[in-house]
């Protein structure tokens, strides 16, 4: 059987890591990216020459109609999804609650809580035994932000993961049945983009010291979790959200 595993939001930070990581694993690999076509087209070429199978499209997760289509392409191309990794997702600018609009809102909700409902969905179709699937297995990417609560930086943020935290816990139980796993990893302070992105450039080098283990983690780090979650090697596991945060 083929294993294909789609990565959404794959062409820098973790998402990258972890089709990088598929692919050395034996995977086929697909991944979206939104803007960052030169990213994603290095990435296809440094697996390609390392002998992996990788495939890039650029699709917009909280789009449906893109979403669908990002799928039968991927069907059309390497065969039906067997694992999938909801990465794709935005902070938002920094802000307290009372700076927040409801653009803003929306942006991070359709993409970090929506687009998690529609590849889920669409894998779905694919994965479950009861319409003829193999089974697979669901990793979400939320972050420590939802436990912590994100005070005066990004609270949507963190609502927003909050929401694939219960999502997690209850795809997991609905999907158990039909022989999908669905797991989640918490990353806390990884060295990433994501930072910079939101304004906060210097994050990193002003909290690394608050982690008990020390130090800042690296997106292969959080991919050794995700690949580990999507193995037979985590076969009892669903339902779990894995903190990769250095005890933070």
């Amino acid at each position: 059987m083929k294993t294909v595993l789609l990565v959404t939001g794959g062409s820098q930070g973790i998402g990258a890591a972890t089709v990088r990581l598929g692919a050395r694993r034996g995977y086929q690999v697909a991944f979206t990216y939104s803007r960052s076509a030169a990213a994603a087209e290095a990435l296809v070429a440094e697996i390609t020459a390392e002998g992996g199978t990788a495939r890039a499209w650029q699709a917009d997760a909280a789009n449906e109609a893109a979403t669908v289509a990002l799928f039968r392409a991927v069907d059309a191309e390497l065969g039906p999804v067997t694992a999938l990794v909801n990465n794709a997702g935005i902070t938002g600018p920094v802000g307290r609650i009372d700076a927040i609009t409801g653009a803003v809102l929306d942006d991070v909700m359709a993409i970090n809580v929506n687009g998690v409902f529609f590849a889920t969905r669409e894998a779905i179709s694919r994965m479950a035994r009861d319409l003829g699937g193999p089974g697979g297995a669901i990793v979400n990417l939320s972050s420590v932000a939802a436990w912590l609560g994100g005070p005066n930086d990004w609270v949507h943020y963190a609502a927003s993961k909050g929401a694939v935290d219960s999502f997690t816990i209850g795809a997991a139980k609905e999907l158990a049945p039909r022989g999908i796993r669905v797991n989640a990893v918490v990353p806390g302070l990884i060295e990433t983009e994501i930072h910079a992105k939101a304004g906060l450039g210097d994050r990193l080098e002003k909290l690394g010291h608050t982690v008990p283990l020390g130090r800042v983690g690296t997106a292969m780090e959080v991919a050794q979790a995700i690949l580990w979650l999507l193995s037979d090697e985590a076969s009892y596991v669903t339902g779990a959200l894995l903190p990769v945060s250095g005890g933070r």
